[in-house]
C-alpha cells in the first residue's frame, strides 16, 4: 500500500486552469522585465553607456593604426549605439534571472526525473553561453583584429563605423555563445533517444567537417579565428558525449509496477 502511494502521479493536484497559466506567464515575464530594467538603470548610471561602448570597442581600438579612431556615420549614432550596448549588456547580465523565471514557470509541470535533467541543462547552457562570448572577446578578437588590419591595403584609412562594429560584435557573441552549446544539444538528442551514444561516437568525423564549415562561415577571414572556434567545438562535443551517458543514467523515469494506478490507465 505504501509503495503504491509513493508512486502516485507526482503532478497530482497541480493542475491549473488555462487562464491561471496565462496570469502566471504574465507575472513571470514582468518579473524578468523588472530585472532587466533594474540592471539597465545601474549600467546607465555606472559605468555609463559611453564607457560600456569603449569597453566593447577596446579590442578593435588597440589594433587600429596610430592616430586612427572609430567613426559615427549616422547623425544620432553617437547617442543611440551606446544606449543599445547598455540594453544588450543589461539583458546579458540578467540572463540567469530570465532563465530562472522560465524555470519557475515550467517546473510545476515537470516530474522529478525531468527536473533532474532540465535544471542542470539550464544552468550549464547559461554558463556555456557566457564562456563562448568571453572566449570570443578576450581571445578571438585579440587575434583576429590585428590580422585583419595587416590585410588592409596601405591606400585604405581604417576607421570602422561604431554601429557596424556593434552589429559585428553581437553576431560574433551569438555565434560563439551558440557554438559553445554543443554539449547541451548532444545531451538532449541522446536523452530523447534521437541518437545513441554509440552513434555520437561514430559521428565524430562528420561533426569535425561540419564544425569546420561553421567556423569558416562565422569567424573573420583568418585561420587563427577559425581554429579558435573549431577546437573548442570539438572538445565540447566530446564533453557532450560523456555528459550524455551520465544524464541518461541518472534521469530515467522511475519504473512503474503493474499494481500502481498509473500502470492500469
Amino acid at each position: 500500500m505504501t509503495d503504491s502511494v509513493n508512486k502516485e502521479d507526482e503532478l497530482a493536484g497541480t493542475e491549473q486552469p488555462f487562464v491561471q497559466h496565462l496570469f502566471e506567464l504574465r507575472d513571470r515575464l514582468l518579473h524578468a522585465l523588472y530585472g532587466v530594467a533594474a540592471v539597465l538603470a545601474v549600467l546607465l548610471f555606472y559605468p555609463g553607456p559611453s564607457h560600456l561602448y569603449d569597453l566593447l570597442a577596446m579590442p578593435l581600438v588597440k589594433s587600429l593604426p596610430e592616430g586612427s579612431r572609430m567613426i559615427a556615420v549616422g547623425v544620432v549614432s553617437p547617442f543611440l549605439v551606446p544606449i543599445k550596448v547598455s540594453v544588450l549588456a543589461a539583458i546579458g547580465v540578467s540572463l540567469p534571472w530570465i532563465l530562472y523565471q522560465i524555470w519557475a514557470f515550467v517546473a510545476p509541470g515537470l516530474y522529478k526525473h525531468e527536473k533532474k535533467l532540465v535544471m542542470p541543462l539550464v544552468a550549464a547552457s547559461t554558463i556555456l553561453f557566457y564562456t563562448g562570448a568571453a572566449f570570443c572577446y578576450f581571445f578571438v578578437f585579440g587575434q583576429a583584429f590585428p590580422a585583419i588590419q595587416k590585410m588592409a591595403p596601405i591606400s585604405v584609412a581604417v576607421s570602422p563605423d561604431i554601429e557596424a562594429y556593434l552589429d559585428f560584435v553581437i553576431t560574433m557573441f551569438i555565434a560563439f555563445g551558440v557554438a559553445f552549446e554543443v554539449p547541451i544539444v548532444v545531451v538532449i538528442l541522446a536523452r530523447m533517444g534521437i541518437v545513441t551514444v554509440v552513434q555520437l561516437k561514430s559521428f565524430r568525423t562528420y561533426f569535425i567537417v561540419g564544425a569546420a564549415a561553421v567556423s569558416a562561415l562565422v569567424t573573420p577571414p583568418d585561420p587563427v579565428s577559425m581554429i579558435a572556434l573549431l577546437v573548442p567545438m570539438y572538445l565540447l562535443y566530446e564533453i557532450g558525449i560523456i555528459s550524455a551517458q551520465v544524464f541518461i543514467k541518472h534521469t530515467q523515469a522511475p519504473e512503474v509496477s503493474p499494481e500502481t494506478p498509473e500502470a492500469k490507465v
